[in-house]
């Protein structure tokens, strides 16, 4: 095993909470924004593209990188089988919101580690499901839910490590932090498969 801080570790994405997330487990690591067609595909459902695109994120960085270990990170989320990205808009974002209330949001949130540091390089993934219960909002809480919060660049309209949390009813995961972008307990399994100990 080699101790974590002595790998390149690089993070592929532009995401602030994925970096704050990763920050927790990993004190230093450099992030490389992928360039990545995010291009949906016909008939594919959402817990294989976000496989696909956690992967291709994660291979594209690590050919930028020679030697380094890359991971990549990709969520898509659906309500009740419908798509739902990133709002952009206050009036998107209460939409959606509207859309999910007193229903179940599946969240897909996939991650691929790739280890340049070995020819060929060794490729890791995993994806954790997370279902979250949202209880029955208001046309009004939910106007100042979005209001105050301003989760515009989230997909669901919301945040669940802020105010956000207080729209569900209860969460189903094996993972925390899997909701908020980067599943750690995942990335520390395929760290270990990859031979790098973090703690």
């Amino acid at each position: 095993m080699i101790p974590l801080h002595d790998v390149d570790l690089v993070l592929a994405s532009s995401s602030r909470y994925r970096h704050e997330l990763l920050a927790r487990i990993a004190p230093n690591f450099r992030a490389v924004i992928p360039a990545v067609d995010e291009s949906p595909v016909d008939g594919e459902g959402a817990a294989r593209t976000a496989l696909r695109l956690a992967v291709l994120k994660a291979q594209a960085v690590a050919g930028q990188c020679p030697g380094a270990v890359v991971i990549g990170s990709d969520q898509t989320a659906d309500i009740e089988g419908v798509a739902c990205g990133k709002p952009g808009t206050i009036t998107a974002a209460r939409r959606q919101l509207a859309a999910a209330s007193g229903k179940i949001a599946s969240f897909n949130t996939a991650v691929c580690l790739v280890d340049a540091r070995t020819t060929p390089a060794r490729q890791f993934t995993a994806t954790e499901i997370t279902r979250v219960h949202f209880r029955r909002l208001a046309a009004d809480t939910i106007a100042r839910y979005v209001d105050r919060e301003q989760p515009l660049d989230c997909a669901g309209a919301f945040k669940a490590e802020g105010l956000g949390i207080a729209l569900f009813e209860r969460i189903e995961s094996s993972d925390p932090t899997a909701l908020i972008g980067l599943p750690l307990i995942a990335v520390g399994r395929l760290l270990l498969a990859a031979g790098v100990e973090v703690i």
